[in-house]
């Protein structure tokens, strides 16, 4: 069974009218469906919800549900707040200082510009509190190949020790860094 692609990926929010202003003015993604319902589908439970789908670029969908019975929404409290996000691709560094600006204008905290070597981006919190980054992809046929070839002999080591191999040491050298 092969998979096709993501058919869309689903988060909470907390307001669905807010949400769909703030991704179509900030992330210039267009509301496409909107389903409600006063009863869950797969369960049958009794949870009334407004569940959102934006158009995130390419037929990826970013879908939201408001769900006001629920207890307030929370995050995993052992998990730092850097690791969950959601990472959207742009076309250029040009773009990406330009969205920067953007929401910092809008008075959107922005973290960033962080150069990763192989992609920089930019990250900053939705209303609901979920992490965005927006990245644009800056490396080389050559730094891509070179990561592929040792992708799994650093999983491996990755799993023997659980600490980071050396495999792509490379990357944070001077000669292989972007100018931001």
């Amino acid at each position: 069974m092969p998979i096709r692609k993501i058919h869309h990926v689903a988060y909470r929010c907390n307001d669905a009218k807010e949400t769909v202003e703030w991704y179509e003015k900030h992330m210039n993604m267009k509301l496409v469906l909107a389903i409600a319902e006063d009863q869950v589908p797969s369960t049958r439970d009794p949870d009334p919800y407004m569940h959102l789908f934006m158009d995130a670029g390419n037929g990826n969908v970013m879908a939201f549900f408001e769900i006001p019975n629920s207890p307030p929404m929370g995050r995993d409290p052992n998990t730092p707040n850097w690791v969950q996000h959601i990472a959207f691709e742009i076309d250029s560094l040009d773009e990406l200082k330009a969205a920067k600006a953007r929401l910092e204008a809008s008075g959107i905290p922005v973290i960033g510009i962080t150069d990763h070597t192989i992609f920089q981006s930019i990250y900053f919190f939705d209303p609901n509190g979920h992490r965005l980054e927006l990245a644009v992809n800056t490396g080389t046929p050559d730094m891509y190949k070179r990561l592929d070839e040792v992708k799994y002999e650093m999983v491996e080591e990755w799993a023997r020790t659980r600490k980071a191999p050396r495999h792509a040491a490379w990357m944070h050298e001077k000669e292989f860094a972007t100018p931001a």
